[in-house]
Protein backbone atom coordinates (compact mmCIF):
# COMPACT_ATOMS: atom_id res chain seq x y z
CA UNK A 1 0.00 0.00 0.00
CA UNK A 2 1.52 3.14 -1.08
CA UNK A 3 -0.31 6.57 -0.01
CA UNK A 4 -0.08 9.71 -2.08
CA UNK A 5 0.47 7.78 -5.16
CA UNK A 6 -0.54 10.26 -7.28
CA UNK A 7 2.39 12.58 -7.77
CA UNK A 8 6.10 13.12 -6.61
CA UNK A 9 7.45 10.75 -4.39
CA UNK A 10 4.76 8.76 -3.75
CA UNK A 11 3.83 8.21 -7.98
CA UNK A 12 8.22 7.41 -8.13
CA UNK A 13 7.53 4.38 -5.56
CA UNK A 14 4.69 3.34 -7.02
CA UNK A 15 6.47 3.30 -10.38
CA UNK A 16 9.66 1.71 -9.28
CA UNK A 17 7.51 -1.05 -7.35
CA UNK A 18 5.20 -1.89 -10.39
CA UNK A 19 8.45 -1.76 -12.19
CA UNK A 20 10.26 -4.54 -9.79
CA UNK A 21 6.96 -6.55 -9.47
CA UNK A 22 5.75 -5.59 -6.61
CA UNK A 23 1.73 -5.65 -6.80
CA UNK A 24 0.67 -1.94 -5.12
CA UNK A 25 -2.55 -0.77 -3.64
CA UNK A 26 -2.65 2.94 -4.50
CA UNK A 27 -4.02 5.35 -1.80
CA UNK A 28 -4.85 8.95 -3.54
CA UNK A 29 -7.38 11.91 -3.24
CA UNK A 30 -8.41 11.53 -7.05
CA UNK A 31 -8.41 7.89 -8.15
CA UNK A 32 -9.00 8.84 -11.92
CA UNK A 33 -5.37 10.97 -11.71
CA UNK A 34 -3.56 7.49 -12.01
CA UNK A 35 -3.50 5.63 -15.28
CA UNK A 36 -5.06 1.61 -14.45
CA UNK A 37 -2.44 -1.19 -14.96
CA UNK A 38 -1.26 -4.75 -14.24
CA UNK A 39 -0.84 -5.10 -10.78
CA UNK A 40 -2.14 -1.93 -9.49
CA UNK A 41 -5.47 -1.29 -7.95
CA UNK A 42 -6.27 2.45 -7.31
CA UNK A 43 -8.51 3.73 -4.40
CA UNK A 44 -10.05 6.68 -3.02
CA UNK A 45 -7.80 7.99 0.30
CA UNK A 46 -8.28 11.29 1.92
CA UNK A 47 -6.41 11.26 5.53
CA UNK A 48 -9.03 13.97 6.26
CA UNK A 49 -12.40 12.37 6.03
CA UNK A 50 -12.79 9.61 8.87
CA UNK A 51 -12.53 6.24 8.22
CA UNK A 52 -11.19 6.88 4.72
CA UNK A 53 -7.78 4.88 5.47
CA UNK A 54 -9.66 1.84 6.93
CA UNK A 55 -11.85 1.64 3.96
CA UNK A 56 -8.78 1.28 1.87
CA UNK A 57 -7.03 -1.55 4.34
CA UNK A 58 -10.39 -3.10 3.70
CA UNK A 59 -10.54 -3.34 0.09
CA UNK A 60 -6.75 -3.89 -0.51
CA UNK A 61 -7.52 -7.21 1.91
CA UNK A 62 -10.43 -7.77 -0.35
CA UNK A 63 -8.55 -7.93 -3.27
CA UNK A 64 -5.46 -9.62 -2.42
CA UNK A 65 -6.19 -11.43 0.78
CA UNK A 66 -2.90 -9.77 2.36
CA UNK A 67 -0.84 -6.67 3.04
CA UNK A 68 2.93 -6.96 3.20
CA UNK A 69 4.03 -3.36 3.26
CA UNK A 70 2.57 0.30 4.10
CA UNK A 71 4.51 3.18 2.47
CA UNK A 72 2.62 6.44 4.30
CA UNK A 73 4.33 9.02 2.01
CA UNK A 74 1.00 11.45 1.45
CA UNK A 75 2.01 15.04 3.47
CA UNK A 76 1.73 18.84 2.72
CA UNK A 77 4.27 21.48 4.40
CA UNK A 78 2.40 25.06 4.42
CA UNK A 79 5.32 27.06 6.50
CA UNK A 80 4.10 27.64 10.23
CA UNK A 81 6.95 29.35 12.40
CA UNK A 82 6.16 29.79 16.05
CA UNK A 83 5.02 33.71 15.69
CA UNK A 84 2.62 32.89 13.34
CA UNK A 85 -1.03 33.62 14.24
CA UNK A 86 -3.96 30.85 14.01
CA UNK A 87 -3.53 27.34 13.74
CA UNK A 88 -5.47 26.05 10.71
CA UNK A 89 -2.44 25.43 8.50
CA UNK A 90 -0.88 23.45 11.50
CA UNK A 91 -3.94 21.38 12.42
CA UNK A 92 -4.04 20.31 8.77
CA UNK A 93 -0.46 19.41 8.85
CA UNK A 94 -0.87 17.28 12.17
CA UNK A 95 -4.11 15.80 10.33
CA UNK A 96 -2.17 14.20 7.35
CA UNK A 97 0.78 14.41 8.15
CA UNK A 98 0.71 12.51 11.49
CA UNK A 99 -3.12 11.24 11.93
CA UNK A 100 -3.24 10.02 8.61
CA UNK A 101 -0.53 7.51 8.99
CA UNK A 102 -0.92 6.50 12.79
CA UNK A 103 -4.56 5.34 11.67
CA UNK A 104 -3.54 3.64 8.05
CA UNK A 105 -1.20 1.87 10.48
CA UNK A 106 -3.54 0.74 12.89
CA UNK A 107 -5.69 -0.29 10.16
CA UNK A 108 -2.93 -2.18 8.17
CA UNK A 109 -0.79 -3.75 11.25
CA UNK A 110 -3.05 -6.67 12.02
CA UNK A 111 -2.39 -8.19 8.37
CA UNK A 112 1.19 -6.70 8.59
CA UNK A 113 1.49 -9.05 11.40
CA UNK A 114 -0.06 -12.00 10.32
CA UNK A 115 2.08 -11.62 7.10
CA UNK A 116 5.27 -12.28 9.53
CA UNK A 117 7.51 -10.00 7.58
CA UNK A 118 5.62 -7.05 7.45
CA UNK A 119 7.09 -3.57 6.88
CA UNK A 120 5.83 0.04 7.28
CA UNK A 121 7.80 3.05 5.73
CA UNK A 122 6.78 6.03 7.24
CA UNK A 123 8.01 9.23 5.08
CA UNK A 124 9.58 11.31 7.56
CA UNK A 125 12.22 14.19 6.82
CA UNK A 126 15.22 15.57 8.16
CA UNK A 127 13.19 18.31 9.39
CA UNK A 128 12.24 15.33 12.15
CA UNK A 129 16.11 15.65 13.00
CA UNK A 130 16.36 19.19 13.33
CA UNK A 131 14.38 22.30 12.90
CA UNK A 132 14.35 24.79 10.30
CA UNK A 133 12.05 27.98 9.70
CA UNK A 134 8.86 25.58 9.31
CA UNK A 135 8.76 24.94 13.07
CA UNK A 136 4.76 23.24 12.19
CA UNK A 137 6.15 20.79 9.66
CA UNK A 138 8.85 20.09 11.96
CA UNK A 139 6.72 19.11 14.94
CA UNK A 140 4.30 16.97 12.46
CA UNK A 141 7.98 15.15 11.18
CA UNK A 142 9.16 14.79 14.55
CA UNK A 143 5.81 12.86 15.62
CA UNK A 144 6.09 10.90 12.73
CA UNK A 145 9.52 9.34 13.98
CA UNK A 146 7.94 9.01 17.09
CA UNK A 147 5.45 7.14 15.41
CA UNK A 148 7.81 4.69 13.89
CA UNK A 149 9.66 3.66 16.47
CA UNK A 150 6.50 3.31 18.59
CA UNK A 151 5.13 0.18 15.68
CA UNK A 152 9.09 -0.95 16.23
CA UNK A 153 8.33 -1.37 19.93
CA UNK A 154 4.89 -2.78 19.88
CA UNK A 155 4.92 -5.11 16.94
CA UNK A 156 8.60 -6.54 16.52
CA UNK A 157 8.03 -10.00 18.03
CA UNK A 158 5.43 -10.49 15.00
CA UNK A 159 8.13 -9.50 12.77
CA UNK A 160 6.60 -6.07 11.19
CA UNK A 161 9.70 -3.45 10.55
CA UNK A 162 9.25 -0.07 10.23
CA UNK A 163 11.71 2.40 9.00
CA UNK A 164 11.43 6.19 9.51
CA UNK A 165 12.27 7.54 5.46
CA UNK A 166 14.22 11.10 6.84
CA UNK A 167 14.75 12.87 3.62
CA UNK A 168 16.40 16.20 3.32
CA UNK A 169 15.17 18.49 -0.01
CA UNK A 170 13.63 16.42 -3.26
CA UNK A 171 13.23 17.43 -6.31
CA UNK A 172 9.47 17.24 -6.34
CA UNK A 173 6.30 19.71 -6.51
CA UNK A 174 6.86 20.42 -2.82
CA UNK A 175 9.46 21.79 -3.09
CA UNK A 176 9.19 24.21 -6.31
CA UNK A 177 9.31 27.20 -4.43
CA UNK A 178 12.79 26.76 -2.81
CA UNK A 179 15.55 28.52 -3.60
CA UNK A 180 18.45 27.39 -1.24
CA UNK A 181 19.69 24.89 -3.73
CA UNK A 182 19.04 23.93 -7.36
CA UNK A 183 16.29 20.85 -8.59
CA UNK A 184 19.54 19.15 -10.20
CA UNK A 185 21.24 19.25 -6.78
CA UNK A 186 18.06 17.99 -4.78
CA UNK A 187 17.66 14.17 -4.56
CA UNK A 188 15.97 12.91 -7.20
CA UNK A 189 12.49 11.04 -6.57
CA UNK A 190 13.13 8.63 -8.29
CA UNK A 191 16.73 7.53 -6.63
CA UNK A 192 15.10 7.72 -3.24
CA UNK A 193 12.60 4.97 -4.73
CA UNK A 194 14.93 2.46 -5.35
CA UNK A 195 15.58 2.78 -1.43
CA UNK A 196 12.34 2.15 -0.64
CA UNK A 197 12.10 -0.94 -2.58
CA UNK A 198 15.43 -1.74 -0.77
CA UNK A 199 13.68 -1.49 2.73
CA UNK A 200 10.46 -3.70 1.68
CA UNK A 201 13.03 -6.35 0.76
CA UNK A 202 15.72 -6.18 3.37
CA UNK A 203 15.17 -9.57 5.83
CA UNK A 204 14.14 -9.38 9.65
CA UNK A 205 17.81 -9.55 11.17
CA UNK A 206 18.69 -6.12 8.94
CA UNK A 207 15.93 -3.60 10.20
CA UNK A 208 17.11 -0.04 9.60
CA UNK A 209 15.01 2.07 12.40
CA UNK A 210 15.85 5.60 10.47
CA UNK A 211 17.15 6.19 7.27
CA UNK A 212 18.61 9.62 6.74
CA UNK A 213 19.37 10.94 3.01
CA UNK A 214 20.63 14.45 2.56
CA UNK A 215 21.61 15.86 -1.09
CA UNK A 216 24.24 18.29 1.10
CA UNK A 217 26.32 18.39 3.86
CA UNK A 218 25.23 19.17 6.95
CA UNK A 219 27.67 19.20 10.29
CA UNK A 220 24.59 18.03 12.61
CA UNK A 221 23.59 15.37 10.45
Amino acid sequence: MVSGASRGLGLAITKQLLAAGFTVSAGVRRPEAIDKRANLSVHHYDATQGGSGEAWVAETVSNYGRIDGLINCAGINPRVRVLDQGEQALDDMWQINVKGPLRLSRAALPYLQQAGNGRVINVASLAGRRVGSNVGYAMTKFAVVALTHGIRQECWAEGVRATALCPGYIATDMTQGETEITREEMTQPEDLAEMVELLLRLPNNLSVAELLINCRKEAML
